[in-house]
């Protein structure tokens, strides 16, 4: 990336639009606000950002080596997904979480993703269990650093609900598993270790199940797996 003289980054693909000539002007400049976001992200699910930590915008878009438009870009789509907070007289802000809300989304996932291995297993479609069967791989491959290891785990999970092949449900378990509430419930869970590598196997379990085209089967084990691991209050 290169700086300009206004403060802003452009990304390197800027110096190839002699190729393509089709590319214009604010894609570029919002592929920096990609990366910013990204970046961000990336420290707030680390822990790297803490929670209800200030964001001093102008100390943090010359970290990064960007003007302030894009990172303001940035974190207000931070904030559509719950990871960061705009209050009065305070700007942006990591965002905290409340465990009732935690709780409520937990037992949501309870209520439905039994039910969607359950429409996965009746439509047994390859191409989706070869998709839940990916995420099983890239979970047992990935570190134990939380961000990572939480977004394995959470593609292994909105993997299962697509595979019901119901848009609406999927649209439900994304907002279920964005990060505001699911980073805290992960880090919450996974503390140990074992459990990490426990709920690989049960992942397998549940992708087994659907592969078999027995929806009681898929239905049950995932119900188990959920229900294993419920947040509790005080941990993470």
């Amino acid at each position: 990336m290169t700086l300009t003289g206004n403060g802003v980054m452009y990304a390197k693909t800027m110096n190839m639009t002699h190729e393509s000539p089709s590319v214009s002007g604010p894609l570029q400049i919002q592929s920096v606000v990609d990366q910013v976001y990204a970046a961000v992200r990336a420290r707030i699910l680390s822990g790297d950002l803490p929670r209800g930590s200030r964001l001093r915008q102008a100390a943090l878009a010359e970290e990064l080596g960007v003007s302030r438009t894009p990172l303001r870009e940035a974190l207000r789509r931070l904030a559509t997904e719950g990871l960061v907070e705009f209050e009065p007289n305070r700007g942006a802000t990591v965002a905290e979480h409340d465990f009732s809300d935690m709780r409520h989304a937990w037992q949501a996932r309870l209520a439905m993703e039994p039910g969607a291995a359950r429409l996965a297993a009746e439509l047994c479609n390859q191409d989706a269990i070869a998709a839940m069967r990916r995420a099983i791989d890239a979970q047992r491959r990935s570190s134990r650093e939380s961000g990572e290891s939480y977004e394995v785990n959470r593609d292994f999970h909105l993997a299962l609900v697509r595979a019901a092949g119901n848009p609406h449900l999927t649209r439900f378990a994304e907002l279920l598993w964005a990060p505001r509430i699911g980073v805290p419930i992960y880090e919450m869970q996974a503390d140990n270790p074992r459990s990490v590598r426990r709920w690989a196997t049960e992942h397998e379990k549940i992708t087994d199940a659907v592969a078999s085209g027995d929806p009681d089967l898929a239905e049950r084990v995932t119900r188990e797996h959920l229900a294993a691991w419920p947040p509790v209050e005080g941990r993470g």
